[in-house]
């Protein structure tokens, strides 16, 4: 393969999605898998520069991750890229027992003999920054610390009641976390300060990134780091952006490629399981601009009768769409309709209703050829699309006014869903009219 400047794997599809448009944006021919693929099918995508799998683990026991991120990590240890980089959620959203960041950076350090950590997670290209440790996000055009956010404070699987990360991950590791604050690395002798910082922890670095500026230095803070412990990081697609803006000064990469509009289809389809209050206003809009909204029961989903509610959810969808209309199906239209209580009675019921709205979307496709699809929510997203058979995703339309949904390009065997155009929408991603921009084929 060419080098590889970036292998990664992503704690949730929409987040891997994220990583992938971040790359191709900037001229880093990027693919994703959905597994570890096999000789043959990495050998098709030998002339890219960055290869990821996109995973679950976001939504995960520990003992799930011990068991299933060692082997990933082994295999992407195996194609010595530069970086390797545990991704995860912009917003940090993890708990000791459910998508534990501090788990998954126990297993990566462990796999890579390397005793120092770096993590970022501010990203201002996603409105997310870091300061002193600790993490803001914007909403609404105004920006809250996480712990405030309207939307992350409240989040059905894992609230954060807390925005200092090193507090935040000191309960779901043992490992100590320094940070290097912006007073450190805006300073004149930072390199020598971040290095004596590193050296002195023996576990995890945390790089504040609150401008273009100290994302600038992340970027060079984690090439020299990655020189002295090893290439394995863990942090947001800020990793991403903090490192390509210091490839760009070196000469690695060009800094940029040209994605021309794909124009419009006369018919999307939209699986939707996201209780986000962005996504409610989202399918609102899409209703305005011509799409049918249908209801789902997200508990008869996961019942005992769920092939018959996913055979419902299909005739339904498919009278839609033969009637010329683009659909969104949706389990909840905002916070105010999560019935989350309810399904954590019912042992996996949230995976389970990932698949089921799969299944829903792969037979809609079949049915009826389409050649455009989206599936909103982030762990929806992640148990959603395994269901469509495809092996592999490449950046087909970046969304440069809202990155991390882009429109991508499906790969794989199964005739109906090789060539599929398919954006994976996080809860608190995309503009309010993000859906019909998908359906026609719009960058902005």
């Amino acid at each position: 393969m060419e080098r590889l400047l970036v292998s990664y794997y992503g704690d949730d599809f929409t987040g891997s999605t994220d990583v992938m448009e971040a790359m191709a944006s900037h001229g880093v021919a990027t693919a994703l898998f959905l597994d570890i693929p096999s000789p043959e099918t990495l050998d098709r995508f030998k002339d890219c520069q960055a290869i990821g799998i996109a995973g679950t683990s976001r939504s995960e026991t520990p003992a799930w991750m011990q068991q299933h991120l060692t082997p990933v990590f082994e295999w992407l240890r195996s194609l010595n890229a530069d970086v390797c980089h545990y991704k995860v959620c912009s917003t940090f959203d993890s708990s000791p027992k459910t998508g534990s960041i501090g788990k998954a950076i126990e297993i990566g350090r462990a796999i890579f003999d390397q005793s120092v950590v770096p993590v970022v997670v501010g990203a201002p290209q996603l409105k997310r920054y870091t300061a002193f440790g600790n993490l803001f996000a914007a909403y609404q055009g105004n920006v809250y610390r996480i712990d405030r956010h309207p939307v992350m404070s409240r989040h059905p699987v894992t609230p954060m009641g807390e925005a200092d990360l090193a507090v935040h991950l000191s309960k779901q590791t043992k490992l100590p976390v320094a940070v290097a604050d912006l007073a450190m690395i805006t300073m004149g002798d930072a390199d020598l300060r971040v290095d004596q910082l590193a050296s002195n922890s023996g576990g995890i670095v945390l790089i504040d990134v609150d401008s273009e500026a100290t994302q600038a230095a992340a970027g060079c803070h984690l090439i020299r780091l990655g020189r002295q412990f090893g290439g394995f990081v863990a942090g947001s697609s800020g990793i991403e952006y903090a490192l390509l803006n210091a490839w760009r000064q070196s000469g690695v990469v060009t800094g940029h490629a040209d994605f021309p509009d794909v124009g419009p289809v006369d018919r999307l389809a939209v699986v939707s399981g996201s209780v986000s209050p962005t996504t409610e206003r989202q399918i609102r809009k899409a209703v305005d601009d011509g799409f049918e909204s249908i209801s789902l029961d997200p508990l008869s989903l996961v019942s005992g009768d769920s092939d018959g509610a996913v055979d419902a959810a299909v005739r339904d969808g498919i009278q839609r769409l033969r009637d010329g209309k683009s659909v969104i199906l949706h389990t909840a239209l905002g916070p105010t309709a999560d019935v989350g209580a309810h399904m954590d009675e019912v042992p996996g019921a949230r995976h389970e209703l990932g698949r089921a709205l799969g299944t829903v979307l792969r037979r809609l496709i079949e049915s009826e050829g389409l050649s455009r699809a989206v599936i909103a929510g982030g762990d929806t997203s992640s148990h959603a699309l395994r269901q469509l058979k495809i092996e592999a995703l490449t950046t087909l339309l970046p969304l440069p006014q809202t990155p991390g949904s882009p429109l991508c390009l499906a790969h794989g065997s199964y005739p109906p869903t090789n060539g599929l155009q398919i954006a994976l929408k996080g809860g608190q991603v995309g503009t309010d009219g993000y859906f019909a921009q998908i359906r026609d084929g719009r960058k902005n």
